[in-house]
């Protein structure tokens, strides 16, 4: 069963940026209330599109330079990087679908 991967400011680089598949990335804080709402969808989006793309975790607590380089402001905010590219993001709790829809198009 796949669910979304931790992944720390020292990683970023290796596990997102050097992805050979595309990559979902969460923002999130474990204060965040929306997210704890989304980190269902996430995992759920995890196993649905296992091997065809990789979902990762970066708490912005912990990780403050991923987090500044790539300007997050609110979270729970959801980035998809490809080819060490961000492509797209989702800001907010959002609906399984909608995330789905946003990733179908880089896949």
């Amino acid at each position: 069963m796949s669910v979304a991967v931790q992944v720390t400011d020292s990683t970023f680089e290796q596990e997102v940026l050097k992805s050979d598949i595309p990559v979902l990335v969460d923002f999130w804080a474990p204060w965040c209330g929306p997210c704890r709402m989304v980190a269902p969808v996430v995992d759920e989006i995890a196993q649905q599109y296992e091997g065809q793309v990789k979902v990762v975790k970066v708490n912005t607590d912990e990780n403050p330079s991923v987090a500044t380089t790539y300007g997050i402001r609110s979270i729970p905010t959801l980035m998809i990087f490809k080819g060490g590219q961000r492509v797209d993001m989702v800001v907010g709790a959002v609906p399984k679908t909608t995330l789905a829809n946003t990733l179908e198009k880089y896949i």
